[in-house]
């Protein structure tokens, strides 16, 4: 069974997967297989909704069940996949900053949410001391994965407190190739992912 890095991986490759479909020229090979891949959705979805209605409806603590498949790593990205996730966007990405809370301290950091706008959240990043620029992207980088780990359907991600420096380069599914294919929320396909590294 595949851990959580080995599911994130595979999930990022099939963001690269559907990219490069969607970058080929229109020929009936790609219609079908869009098609199917649409289809698949379709099929896993109405399957996976499903089960979740049953395992609501199964006794009183279908709820406290389903919770916790939404915050297991590997359920939660496919949760998300198909829009059945039990948690909306603004709670997800708030989970998200608890978590990165305490590692930021170390470094002198803190961090808040300004806002969560469909896909788009803006974050702020406070210090209580210089840091370098290595350092500086270290958080950058800490922060993006952090968010794009409990949240991979946010589309637009701003961090504020850290101007000047680039950003590592997240790129959402969605933007990435445009994609009406899978009709699900945007990935968060790393670029490094997309370059075989990491």
């Amino acid at each position: 069974m595949a851990n959580a890095t080995e599911f994130q991986q595979r999930v990022q490759q099939l963001g690269k997967l559907i990219a490069e479909l969607e970058q080929m020229s229109d020929s009936p090979l790609k219609v079908a297989t869009g098609e199917l891949v649409h289809l698949l959705m379709e099929v896993h979805s109405a399957g996976i909704e499903r089960m979740m209605e049953i395992v609501f409806d199964s006794n009183a603590s279908g709820q406290q069940t389903i919770d916790k498949l939404g915050n297991d790593p590997i359920v939660r990205s496919l949760l998300l996949l198909y829009s059945l996730h039990p948690e909306d966007l603004q709670t997800r990405v708030q989970k998200s900053l608890d978590t990165l809370r305490s590692r930021l301290r170390k470094l002198n950091y803190g961090i808040e949410l300004l806002q969560v706008d469909g896909g788009t959240v803006r974050v702020q990043i406070e210090s209580s001391g210089h840091a370098c620029g290595s350092t500086i992207e270290n958080v950058r980088s800490m922060v993006e994965e952090g968010i794009y780990e409990y949240a991979p359907d946010v589309t637009s991600l701003a961090i504020s407190g850290l101007e000047g420096q680039p950003s590592s380069g997240f790129v959402s599914l969605e933007s990435l190739a445009g994609s009406r294919i899978a009709h699900a929320p945007a990935l968060a396909v790393h670029p490094l992912a997309m370059g075989g590294g990491d």
